[in-house]
This record gives C-alpha cells, structure tokens and sequence, in this order.
C-alpha cells in the first residue's frame, strides 16, 4: 500500500477537495485573502504545471515511519540510494520504532550504508525514535496531534533534523499544512524572480505558506510539480526552458528569457517523475 496521497485533481480553494484533513486535528486554513503579484505568480505555476504535468501521488511509502525514515535517509543523496537502504530496513524488519530502536547502532549502519553518510544516518534514525518514545511514548499518532508551529520546533531539536527534513516529515508523513522548500525551489523561484538569488529557507517557505491556501494536499502536490520541474527541465546547468512547462512564465528581464521559444509544451511529451521528490 502507498501512504502518499492518491493522485487526485487539486485546485486553489479554501478548501479544495471538500473532505477532511488528512491529519486528525490538523487545520486547513486558508492562506490572506489578499493575492500579491508573487501569489498570483504562484497560482499560476500550479495551474500550468497540474495541466501539463497532471497529479503526482507522493511520498512513495508503506507507512507514516516509512516516510520519516526516507526523509532522514534522502539528506545529501539520490532517492534511489535511498530505495536500497530501505530495501534493507524492510527485510530485516526494521521499519518501525520500535525496531529501530532495540536494534544495534552499527547493524543499522550497515543497513543504512547506501544512502552515504550511513554512520550518522543511523545515529540520525536513533536519536528520532528516542525523541518519539521520550515525548509520545513511541506513539506517532500522538505526535502528529501536536499543534503544527510546536511540533515543528520539537522536531527542528532532534540530532540530524534541520527544516527541510522536520517539513518533510510534517506534511509526507503527518499530513501538517507545511510547505517543503528544497534546493529545485530555490532554483525555480530565483530564475523566475520570486527569490532572492541566496536561499533562505524560511523566507521562502513563507511566501508560498502566506498566498496559497493551507491545505497539506495542495502542498504536497505543487511541491512534487516543482520538483518535477527541477529535475528534468530547471537544471543547474544548461536550463532547458524553452522545453519547460514554466518556460513561458519568466519575465522578460530574466537572463533566461531569450531561451524561450515558441515550443509547445504538451503532457504526452513531458517525463513523470517517479519515486521520491528528494
């Protein structure tokens, strides 16, 4: 069984499915009611990239601990590094806290060893399920009934947890309204003139949390676009914008704006991406 989200149309609205939240006792506010010209930047981009991408069901997981697992394992390498350490975890039986927790540092590191930087992954992995059984009693259920801005900080005190993992685990595994900022981010908004040029985390993080509404399944959507966006047409080098979905988008100040052509941009000619956003 998948945990991540069903592959369904999403729209800007105050609530945009119409059910409840995924995450009991998690609101899903909407964002000001005021639509600044980088909202409306914003609004735009998901509507062109659901139209031409299409929905994206992600995070790839069996479990919520599966989710907070990967996104522990995905720091600093490729996601299909990280599909072989869990390919461990799960045939030793070892993807869940309780498993995590009784199990040798140096087993586990072992287990751990395709991801890179398996030595401190593993401490990582431990230093999380002690957190969880100190504060919720193993409990990821009590955890995630956690106000979001509290259980944010918790998390953000965790040995190995910096923002983009405690996000991640807030909105793949716990279904928080957080919006989950990474590098492909960074990059597009910065090309696009919505970023400074040096990341800041929070910033960023705060314009897409302030002007779209706070639903954790249009989070997770636009951020699994971006990514999209990132890997195959938004890269660091030699950008391919003329073939990008958001190509038509940059303004016309932009360094990247003469690779603009008049391509048209079609679903049956864009990659999926498949796997992991990280």
């Amino acid at each position: 069984m998948k945990y991540a989200r069903t592959a369904t149309e999403t729209h800007f609205a105050s609530n945009p499915t119409g059910d409840s939240n995924p995450a009991e006792g998690v609101r899903s506010d909407t964002g000001s009611e005021k639509t600044t010209p980088n909202g409306a930047a914003l609004h735009s981009y998901f509507e062109t990239l659901s139209r031409t991408i299409g929905p994206l069901g992600w995070w790839p997981a069996r479990t919520p601990f599966e989710v907070i697992v990967g996104a522990i394992l995905t720091q600093n390498t490729a996601w299909t590094n990280v599909e072989v350490a869990i390919a461990n975890l799960r045939r030793e039986r070892l993807l869940t806290p309780r498993a995590i927790e009784r199990v040798p540092v140096q087993h586990l590191a072992k287990l751990v060893r395709p991801s890179g930087y398996f030595r401190q992954k593993a401490k990582k992995l431990k230093a999380f399920v002690r957190f969880l059984q100190s504060e919720y009693g193993g409990s990821l259920a009590r955890m995630f009934r956690t106000p979001t801005l509290e259980l944010r900080e918790q998390l953000l005190g965790v040995f190995g947890i910096g923002p983009e993992t405690a996000d991640s685990i807030l909105l793949y595994a716990g279904g928080h309204p957080v919006f989950v900022v990474d590098a492909y981010t960074h990059r597009i908004l910065g090309r696009h003139g919505l970023a400074s040029e040096k990341p800041d985390y929070e910033a960023t993080r705060s314009l897409f949390e302030t002007n779209l509404p706070r639903d954790p399944r249009l989070y997770n959507e636009f951020h699994a676009l971006l990514v999209n966006v990132g890997k195959h047409w938004c890269r660091p080098r030699e950008p391919r914008c003329a073939e990008c979905p958001l190509g038509t988008h940059l303004q016309p100040d932009s360094v990247l704006y003469s690779r603009v052509t008049t391509t048209t941009i079609t679903t049956t000619s864009l990659p999926v991406l498949a796997g992991s956003p990280l």
